[in-house]
């Protein structure tokens, strides 16, 4: 197996990190809750929250994209990538 088709170690080993930083992500948003509601939270957990937010997010983010340029552009075939174009009854 290799990772062009997305089967490859290194592509589990990347879907497997992912997953743990998007896990990581869910459980920060739940104490992030949990903190904004607690009246007594200190400016310094607060600022800590908002980098460990921040940090997810970027997480997220290069997930997107990373994952975003795995897909198949619009018109491509997913199967062999290459470029399918609709005619209209003019062509």
């Amino acid at each position: 197996m290799s990772d062009a088709d997305g089967t490859g170690y290194l592509s589990r080993l990347a879907d497997e990190m992912e997953a743990v930083q998007l896990q990581m992500g869910a459980e920060l948003i739940g104490h992030a809750r949990l903190l904004l509601r607690d009246r007594k939270a200190d400016p310094r957990e607060l600022r800590y929250l908002s980098n460990r937010l921040i940090e997810a997010l970027q997480d997220a983010l290069r997930i997107a994209e990373s994952r975003g340029g795995r897909l198949p552009g619009p018109g491509e075939c997913k199967n062999n990538g290459s470029s399918q174009t609709s005619k209209g009854p003019n062509e």
